[in-house]
């Protein structure tokens, strides 16, 4: 029986190994599969397992209050050797881009496991952007023997690189597997959700939703100012439009929104959601403004417009496809793009029923089947 040891930290990973985590409980006769989480993101996370119903069988809880990058990668490092000395999986498997998922190949590879990249092969070619993300999937992408890549364009990116191409996959992104699970689930009758009931009570029926997210690090500082600046433009200028904007709970994000943009009439700022209630207002939504990497992939499936507070993004497929348009921080560039999406139908009807680029829901079904095979 092969023996596999998933590992993720933070929420966006949890929603995109879920749906593999279930993959192979599925096929528990043929592989014995155990969960790690570095609990890089506390909370939010617990939250995601609660969801898909994923008990971990070893928990790391490593998040502490000034946590840094140094001692965060340190941490991972050696917490996990007990558990891999222990455990000895055949294959580890880490997703994308975190500092858990390059610290966690680093350490797999010490172990002597195989190690396996979800989300392979995303690139910015820029270092610092975003930062650390560029790197932690770089380094990662040199340690892992097996890469599972969402979409042609990342794997023309590993082989670039010079991994050999029978130790790629192609399967689509898995996040679109954990999609249509969790918006099944949140419409189904019976599903009960405080946080969305919430929403329902706050959300002017009358009125189109703008989505908000944002929390890159590169956006920090005068990046936030520009963002909330064109939010309050987009606000006054389009009174049919409701702006809803989970604010992200670090400082950085936190001081200029709530300064500049508390006490607009149609911007609502509200805490975090978890991801049960934030699949919902996607659904609800008319339009997405965020700098997330993973809402870029979710929302096409949708039929949501994105726009993409970035200069640069590791998913040039949205943007050729048209899904999405990058806009930075540039306050004319977000607020002209937006006023065209809200007022220009026949602009809005193309580009939300564009393809999206990353898959149909199997990439899980894939990856199962490609380790099954080995």
């Amino acid at each position: 029986m092969k023996k596999n040891l998933i590992i993720f930290g933070t929420r966006p990973e949890a929603i995109k190994m879920a749906p593999l985590v279930k993959a192979f409980f599925k096929r528990n006769g043929e592989f014995e599969t155990k969960v790690c989480i570095t609990a890089q993101h506390r909370e939010m996370l617990d939250q995601v397992l609660q969801f898909f119903e994923i008990v971990p069988d070893y928990d790391l809880n490593l998040m502490k209050p000034n946590q840094n990058l140094y001692t965060l990668t340190a941490d991972i490092i050696t917490a996990l050797k007990p558990i891999l000395e222990d455990y000895q999986p055949d294959f580890v498997y880490v997703h994308g881009d975190t500092t858990t998922t390059m610290a966690a190949s680093i350490a797999a590879f010490y172990s002597g496991a195989q190690v396996c990249h979800v989300e392979a092969g995303l690139r910015t070619f820029n270092k610092k952007s975003p930062f650390p993300e560029e790197m932690n999937r770089s380094v990662a992408g040199r340690i892992c023997d097996f890469h599972f890549s969402p979409t042609l364009t990342s794997k023309q990116n590993l082989l670039n690189e010079n991994i050999n191409e029978p130790n790629i996959l192609v399967t689509g992104n898995t996040v679109i597997d954990a999609l249509q699970f969790s918006s099944a689930k949140v419409n189904s009758e019976g599903f009960i959700d405080d946080e969305i009931e919430t929403l329902k009570e706050l959300i002017n029926p009358t009125k189109r939703i703008v989505l908000v997210t944002g929390h890159r690090r590169e956006n920090h500082g005068d990046g936030f100012i520009n963002i909330c600046k064109a939010l309050k433009e987009i606000a006054e200028k389009n009174d049919d439009v409701q702006i809803i904007y989970p604010v992200h709970l670090n400082p950085n994000v936190q001081k200029p929104v709530y300064e500049l943009l508390e006490g607009i009439k149609n911007i609502k700022l509200i805490p975090p959601l978890a991801y049960p209630a934030f699949v919902w207002l996607m659904n609800a939504s008319y339009l997405i403004i965020t700098d997330s990497g993973g809402v870029q992939e979710e929302a096409p499936s949708l039929g949501k417009p994105v726009l993409v507070m970035r200069d640069t993004t590791e998913r040039p497929e949205a943007v050729d496809a048209g899904t999405v348009l990058l806009v930075g921080t540039d306050v004319n560039k977000i607020v002209n793009q937006a006023n065209t999406l809200l007022n220009n139908k026949t602009f809005y009807n193309r580009m939300s029923t564009l393809h999206n680029p990353y898959g149909d829901g199997t990439a899980c079904e894939k990856i199962v089947h490609y380790i099954s095979n080995l």
